[in-house]
């Protein structure tokens, strides 16, 4: 019941954080392609850049089953932070060093089809960034409003536990004085039952 409260209070931004991690893990598949066009086997740099998408589709992944769970908070957090630092590097490398990064990549393409593959690189690597610092900010929201939902619930769960103990006690108690009166009132019987009989042994007795 308090699992279904939660889902249901957060549909919407679990929704949300369902697209971004799409798209998260669209943009990480893609960022593979340029890597691999531009020389196969990639240089170091180039194994640099696959290292860091792989990183940030590691978060999508882990972001999913965060989002199911309310689990691995703290390993989505570290990916997305890791592989967000990782972009933002790549980023300014291809953006402000484009020739140099581009005899680190060592391409066997036309210096114009390197271009173009660096410059895709460097929209993918930005396009993750921008996403992921969204996705860092809704995650850490989304945990604390669940974690203050939780307590709340957790509290309240506390609270229907401690009346329902009160109501049991109480029941309880009422039971226990039904049946002392249901025992006070057959030993009345009783003693009147006796009474009775030996009262009546006794006057017969002063008659004889």
């Amino acid at each position: 019941m308090a699992s279904s409260k939660l889902r249901s209070s957060s549909s919407f931004p679990n929704l949300l954080m369902s697209t971004l991690n799409l798209f998260l893990f669209l943009l990480s598949s893609a960022s593979f392609v340029p890597i691999f066009l531009l020389k196969n086997p990639p240089t170091s740099l180039g194994w640099a850049f696959f290292t860091t998408s792989t990183l940030s589709l590691l978060s999508s992944f882990v972001g999913f089953y965060s989002q199911l769970t309310h689990f691995c908070f703290i390993t989505h957090i570290s990916l997305l932070l890791a592989s967000s630092i990782g972009q933002a590097l790549g980023f300014l490398m291809l953006f402000w060093r484009e020739d140099s990064s581009l005899r680190s990549l060592d391409s066997a393409r036309s210096p114009r089809d390197a271009r173009i593959m660096v410059k895709m690189e460097c929209g993918l690597l930005l396009s993750m960034f921008l996403l992921q610092l969204v996705v860092l900010v809704l995650s850490c929201a989304l945990q604390s409003c669940w974690v203050k939902e939780y307590e709340g619930l957790e509290a309240e769960r506390e609270e229907t536990m401690r009346k329902r103990k009160k109501r049991m006690a109480r029941v309880q108690e009422e039971s226990m004085a039904n049946v002392a009166k249901i025992e006070e009132e057959r030993a009345k019987e009783l003693d009147e039952k006796m009474k009775s009989k030996y009262g009546q042994w006794v006057k017969t007795d002063f008659e004889g």
